[in-house]
């Protein structure tokens, strides 16, 4: 029998997971460490990348032994991690971005606010290379942070040797190799994948205009050496594969090929979007989206030709499959907001109690005060307990399709009371303010070329039927589950079999790996048409918010 593995490693906001497959894409072992997070001030977030690359190790030492199976059985290896930047010195040492001067904090997460400001000077400029943004680029991009940087701690940009996506950190911690995904610098740093190189080492170009207007010349000056010369497909094997360093300290048999790095959200592109849709697709790719759960959500969409969407981030070439354009849509915070509704209530500590003495989580325990209410009032479905409860989900800005980072949520409907129930029903209102802001996403794109009907899903949320249900009855569309729950990690092990040579490209790995499970299937007409009216009011409540807003602006 073929002893043939690949290791997919993922590196969220809270945790570093390890999950290695066979060539058909089963897991056969995982693991996971949580690693640190800092919020020094109101909009920073920071981690430490010596912090996770340990996390990272640990978690691979432990799934191989759950795997049952011997390191030189792994055959590739794929890291895909959330887009934070990651500074490094002269001896790959860290570099901090805190304001308290810690050197051990040497990462701005994706989701840090900080440079809101230096975003806003960036749009100012209206530099061409910003209509492959949405129009206006987020301060959860790279390159405001750098400008960041640059205005805030100088003393951090001068003694920076290496700016890197926490992505390709990992595959430079891996292999010695400073080599930048197409991925992560298009999405994240402006990088031009769609032009022609003038180096054989890259595909694409970096924008030296866009650099000199917005601040940063010092990186054209010195040929973009900081932020990356080398520009490399996804999954393609790097250098000589694993050192004998990085071996030793993940467990694994040194000159294990690795292949270059994806974003997380795009690596649950690559576990998703090759399961085969059903009929009601009809096979086209515009009829599908892949939704990635989490701490936020991101929406990917791939078409053959450019499609320009403002407040959608993209079109970006190549940075998920090679050859398409690729239509990123997101929302800034979705787990993380259901979390926040739910753990700031004081009724948490007790539900948590139960929910340990049960061996249930918190969320198993509302869904039932959901279902339990529904029955007793007499209901068709959970949808209609928040017929006059209604959230809007801007509680970290929106990301797409209004592209505002400042943005700010809403509650309507509160009542004098704060009971479990009450809590059970605001998260209701939650989870449904998302599958909203999800469906305004798909809307916006449906608009503009595409037919998206099918929503392949993964992440937290899919692990939660109310949540799953909710989502399918408000954007009126199926949702097609993988077979493979871990299809972020599967995405990664994509890639690690494709620098394996097991496979040729993305596609045929994709084709072999990625199976289909179970539909959620959209409500009745008589849902959609309850729907539709809090989808009304959903739009209201955003244009009522503007309002007050310019109202207490105004002289």
């Amino acid at each position: 029998m073929e002893k043939t593995f690949f290791l997919g490693i993922d590196v969220g906001t809270g945790s570093a997971r390890a999950g290695i497959f066979d060539a058909k894409g089963k897991l056969k072992g995982q693991a996971s460490r949580s690693i640190k997070l800092w919020r020094p001030e109101p909009d920073f977030v920071q981690q430490s990348s010596n912090d996770i690359w340990y996390a990272c190790c640990n978690s691979v030492q432990q799934a191989v032994q759950e795997a049952g199976i011997e390191p030189e059985e792994i055959n590739g290896i794929g890291f895909d991690a959330t887009c934070s930047l990651v500074v490094l010195g002269e001896k790959a040492q860290p570099v901090s971005v805190s304001p308290d001067g810690s050197q051990e904090q040497n990462i701005i997460v994706w989701m840090d606010h900080r440079a809101k400001k230096e975003a806003l000077d960036i749009n100012q400029t209206k530099h061409k290379v910003l209509k492959y943004v949405g129009g206006v680029i987020s301060p959860e991009m790279q390159t405001p942070k750098l400008l960041w940087l640059k205005r805030k701690m100088p003393q951090t940009w001068k003694n920076a040797a290496h700016f890197f996506d926490l992505p390709d950190y990992l595959v430079y911690r891996a292999t010695g190799e400073s080599i930048r995904s197409v991925c992560t610098t298009t999405c994240k740093w402006t990088y031009l994948s769609y032009e022609d190189s003038s180096s054989v080492e890259s595909i694409g170009r970096w924008e030296d205009t866009f650099f000199r207007e917005i601040g940063l010349k010092d990186l054209t000056a010195e040929d973009y050496e900081r932020i990356g010369k080398k520009v490399r497909p996804v999954g393609e094997a790097v250098g000589q594969g694993l050192t004998a360093e990085a071996a030793r300290e993940m467990g694994l048999a040194p000159g294990t090929p690795v292949g270059v790095s994806i974003i997380d959200a795009h690596a649950g592109g690559l576990g998703l979007l090759g399961m085969n849709p059903n009929e009601n697709s009809n096979g086209q790719i515009d009829g599908r989206i892949a939704l990635i759960g989490g701490t936020s959500s991101c929406h990917m969409a791939v078409s053959e030709e450019p499609r320009f969407i403002d407040g959608v981030w993209g079109p970006y070439y190549s940075a998920m499959l090679p050859g398409l354009w690729l239509t990123e849509g997101g929302q800034s915070a979705t787990g993380a907001l259901i979390d926040h509704i739910i753990f700031s209530s004081h009724h948490v500590e007790a539900l948590k109690k139960q929910a340990e003495h049960e061996n249930r989580t918190v969320y198993d325990l509302l869904n039932d005060r959901i279902y339990q209410m529904t029955k007793k009032r007499g209901l068709d479905h959970p949808g209609l307990l928040t017929k006059d409860l209604h959230l809007l989900p801007y509680f970290h800005g929106n990301r797409s399709p209004r592209a505002n980072p400042s943005l700010t949520g809403v509650i309507s409907g509160l009542k004098l009371s704060s009971t479990k129930d009450d809590l059970a029903l605001l998260y209701l209102a939650a989870i449904q303010g998302i599958a909203l802001g999800t469906r305004h996403i798909i809307e916006t794109l449906n608009e503009n070329g595409y037919s998206i009907r099918q929503i392949m899903a993964t992440g937290g949320g899919t692990k939660n039927e109310l949540f799953l249900q909710q989502h399918a009855d408000i954007c009126g569309c199926d949702l097609i589950l993988p077979e493979e729950g871990e299809a972020v990690l599967l995405g990664s092990a994509v890639l690690g079999a494709v620098a394996s040579g097991k496979f040729a490209d993305i596609f045929e790995a994709m084709e072999n790996m990625n199976r289909a499970g179970r539909t959620i299937e959209a409500g009745n007409d008589s849902r959609a048409d309850y729907f539709d009216k809090k989808y009304l009011v959903f739009q209201k409540m955003y244009t009522d918010e503007r309002s007050y807003y310019k109202m207490m602006r105004e002289s």
